[in-house]
């Protein structure tokens, strides 16, 4: 067991820009992937001799803060793995929660769902594996992140029609919706200080940022549009900064949305918006 630890030590002293624990996390992952073996069953016996040279390389890509799951091309994701690329976001818990909210509040079969910004596709493919009978839709306005998503959907057997187009230019063809569900950029450019480098040199800012002038920019537009897509009745879902909870709120109360509430994560951040379209 000695053997094993110790690597993990020696290798995660290199990660400086990590937390000692997070350090320790991210070698674990390395190991699991570069091994092909549990954590379990390398315990007693791994010794450095065992490692490729490809885990030499890709430890250099963690120290200067590249994200691992871009080194290994995949991210865990409600049960399943996803491909990501610079192209996509990485799945976050947050969105995961998002995902458990809409299956818990929507288990009639036959729903009608879009998903906009849809990045890897983590939440159109999800929804489509876990409900019964839906018709599911994902729009992005990348094509390199609507090529991992389309990958993903077909990695994981989900029927899943992805749409290439700009919400804030743009209405989507898709009509008579029973879900509107989108994790918009929604970070202003004034909080990119606070953030990490491995957030900010690495993940793509065209699904992170928005103006300091307009934050709310992409939440104007899809619920706008919304109005338009929507049954009535139909459910909108918002991944928020939350910071701006009361503002969408507000924002929505006033196109008409009935019943806006902020939903808080497990960390008991207000980080979900639903209403009802009246």
């Amino acid at each position: 067991m000695g053997k094993f630890s110790d690597l993990v030590d020696k290798f995660s002293k290199d990660l400086e820009i990590y937390e000692k624990q997070e350090a320790q996390s991210l070698i674990h992952w390395l190991f699991e992937h570069h091994l092909g073996l549990r954590r379990v069953d390398m315990l007693g016996f791994l010794d450095e001799k065992h490692l490729p040279q490809n885990f030499y390389s890709d430890l250099e890509r963690l120290k200067i803060g590249e994200p691992i799951q871009y080194i290994l091309g995949k991210a865990p994701f409600y049960g399943h793995e996803f491909y990501v690329s610079p192209a996509t976001l990485i799945p976050r818990n947050e969105t995961e929660e998002l995902v458990h909210l809409i299956l818990k509040e929507n288990k009639r079969s036959g729903l009608k769902v879009l998903d906009i910004g849809t990045g890897t596709g983590c939440i159109p493919i999800s929804l489509a594996l876990e409900m019964s009978g839906p018709e599911v839709y994902g729009l992005d306005v990348s094509p390199e992140a609507l090529e991992i998503a389309r990958k993903n959907a077909k990695f994981l057997r989900a029927n899943v029609t992805f749409l290439q187009g700009d919400i804030l230019k743009e209405m989507p063809s898709v009509k008579d919706l029973d879900i509107l569900v989108s994790n918009p950029p929604y970070i202003p450019e004034v909080e990119k200080a606070e953030m990490h480098r491995n957030v900010l040199d690495f993940e793509p800012g065209l699904a992170l940022f928005v103006s300091n002038e307009d934050p709310l920019i992409f939440y104007q537009a899809i619920a706008e549009k919304g109005l338009d897509m929507l049954k009535i009745d139909g459910k909108l879902y918002f991944e928020i900064n939350e910071n701006y909870g009361d503002a969408v709120l507000n924002l929505l109360t006033e196109l008409g949305y009935r019943n806006p509430e902020i939903i808080k994560d497990l960390n008991g951040k207000g980080r979900i918006v639903k209403a009802i379209r009246s």
